[in-house]
């Protein structure tokens, strides 16, 4: 039954370990110095880094926030998507091992979980 009590159970399980782990990249992006050479090993500017940190810091209050709009949770997933699926892109692109760019396929199920629940939890009855 969508909007359930086990749908929202489900789905807060995948959530809450997906906006740690992505409020975590927020932290290492902005505070660890190794977290910024990888960038730079990617050809990022360096403003991109943080512009990047300031969207996932939007998207994550979006998604934790219960009385953000449903629409404007899609987008943030939508956005969590693109910025998942181009770590992928440019990690392969340079040549880095799986040790560089597995995290962001994890991190990536572990979101298209969490917006399966999401859907779940929000499709009409």
């Amino acid at each position: 039954m969508p909007g359930s009590r086990r749908a929202k159970i489900a789905y807060w399980i995948f959530t809450i370990p997906f906006c740690l782990m992505m409020g975590f990249t927020v932290y290492a992006q902005l505070c660890l110095p190794q977290v910024a050479q990888v960038f730079t090993h990617l050809g990022f500017p360096d403003y991109f880094r943080i512009e990047l940190c300031w969207a996932k810091v939007a998207g994550l209050l979006v998604l934790i926030l219960p009385m953000a709009p449903p629409r404007l949770k899609e987008w943030a997933y939508a956005g969590f998507t693109i910025v998942l699926v181009s770590a992928l892109i440019a990690h392969l692109s340079v040549g880095d091992g799986p040790e560089a760019w597995s995290w962001s396929v994890g991190y990536l199920v572990l979101g298209v979980l969490s917006y399966l629940g999401f859907r779940r939890t929000t499709a009409p009855s």
